[in-house]
């Protein structure tokens, strides 16, 4: 295990975290460049490939989170097809043009007038767009964890290398 290689992966991994939480940031990518910067300086010393591939995956599990979990709270709290799509592209473009700020309104927002164009009551829609917040909610607890399964094989990797 190098320390000099150790002090930037770590940085990135910070980093990495950071984005999941604010997306201005590529969270799991930050983590996983983290990890082949460190393969890298160190000769890929104890990394195989089959780990950097089932990072990667992970990485692509990560990012399909955002999508699927917005549009999953918005079904299981009742809302249609319409609300979930609906969600899922506020979520899009709320990140667009509201930064931050439009993980939380986003969804929320597309997921009310995906079920408000299919005239579905004022009541029954608000309960859609919780939904999606619930949704988003739980899509981020489950990044975290991913990128906490991540850094935790990585630092196994290295110590057992």
């Amino acid at each position: 295990m190098s320390i000099t290689a150790l002090i930037p992966t770590v940085i990135l991994f910070i980093l990495g975290i950071l984005g999941i939480v604010l997306p201005l940031l590529p969270g799991t990518i930050l983590i996983w460049a983290g990890m082949l910067l460190y393969g890298i300086l160190t000769g890929f010393a104890g990394l195989s490939f089959t780990f950097y591939l089932l990072q990667g995956l992970a990485v692509a599990l990560s990012w399909s989170i955002d999508y699927l979990a917005t549009a999953l709270g918005t079904r299981y709290s009742g809302g249609s097809k319409a609300a979930a799509g609906g969600a899922v592209l506020g979520l899009v473009l709320g990140l667009i043009f509201l930064g931050p700020v439009g993980i939380i309104f986003g969804p929320f927002l597309g997921a009310l007038v995906g079920e408000m164009l299919r005239g579905i009551p004022a009541e029954k829609a608000i309960r859609s767009s919780f939904g999606a917040l619930i949704g988003v909610a739980g899509g981020l607890v489950l990044k975290l964890v991913i990128a906490a399964v991540m850094i935790f094989w990585f630092f196994q990797q290295i110590i057992t290398a």
